[in-house]
């Protein structure tokens, strides 16, 4: 399914990395997007005192089929009217108000992230994992928390994997890794350094390596040889614990997860009927024991 909304977020993340000319385009758009979804190459150029071609390097640049993809994109986005702030909690506030403000930044946060995940660079990671002989996941602080998850999952549908937080064990285990194996790195900002180096490592090796970070170019991203994005949403100052961060990070791993899954569905079905068969077992050997 063609993504119809994101425009807006895409152009304003990649603004501070694209020559001047679009950026010039890139200002245009996010002050008149109302505008732009009747504009042509040629009358945007014009308006925004640069030259269609500039208009069409700018797709180019945000990866878009062309300027009619960016159209679209900007159309959705100002049919959904989504309010692109971060609106922080305030002393004493009400909690029936915090649990708005918390809520309506989550659902803004998956929505991006599913606008600016590139289906062909999740397809490369879902052949990558379900080819691989072992799957090494790394993240430290709160970038840990969806590596466990994605190591717990992939577990349970009996694909051998690992998981470390820590840069001399992660170290320790995609030292041995090789061609066969997949080494995915998860950091937020893309400039988490063991994250770098754990990636510099595995491209050592001759693993694939995958990154999870936020939209847009970072040193983790430029290493890694598949790349996956989550929305570039802005943590507000009680939201500094990565909360919105941490849960566009899980629903890409469950995104790659349902993939994985789909592509090997009855091997999948069977391993989660066993697994689920085996930890039913012990809870009820575990309550007949208490009641002892």
């Amino acid at each position: 399914m063609a993504i119809s909304s994101g425009g807006l977020v895409l152009v304003n993340e990649m603004r501070q990395m694209l020559p001047p000319s679009e950026q010039k385009i890139a200002d245009y758009i996010l002050a008149n997007p109302e505008k732009i979804v009747t504009m042509t190459v040629s009358e945007l150029g014009e308006m925004s005192q640069t030259s269609g071609a500039a208009v069409t390097r700018l797709c180019k640049s945000l990866k878009l089929k062309g300027f009619q993809e960016l159209k679209l994109r900007i159309n959705g986005d100002l049919g959904r009217k989504i309010e692109l702030t971060n609106r922080d909690i305030q002393p004493n506030e009400p909690v029936s108000t915090t649990i708005q403000k918390v809520t309506e930044h989550a659902v803004q946060t998956l929505l991006e992230t599913a606008e600016l995940l590139d289906s062909r660079q999740l397809e490369l990671a879902v052949d990558a994992i379900v080819n691989a002989k072992n799957i090494h996941f790394f993240g430290v602080g709160a970038s840990a928390i969806p590596a466990i998850d994605a190591q717990q999952k992939l577990l349970r549908i009996h694909k051998a994997s690992t998981v470390s937080t820590d840069l001399h064990m992660g170290a320790t285990i995609v030292a041995n890794a090789d061609q066969n194996d997949v080494v995915v790195g998860i950091s937020f900002s893309g400039s988490t350094f063991e994250v770098e180096k754990i990636l510099e490592l595995a491209n050592e090796k001759g693993a694939t390596t995958i990154s999870l970070t936020k939209f847009g170019q970072s040193p983790v991203s430029e290493i890694s040889q598949i790349h996956l994005s989550t929305s570039p949403t802005r943590e507000a100052n009680f939201r500094s614990g990565a909360t919105s961060s941490r849960l566009a990070q899980l629903h890409v791993m469950d995104i790659l997860f349902m993939s994985v899954a789909s592509k090997q569905y009855e091997t999948t079905i069977t391993y989660l009927d066993a697994t689920r068969e085996a930890i039913e077992d012990i809870q009820k050997q575990t309550f007949r024991k208490k009641k002892k």
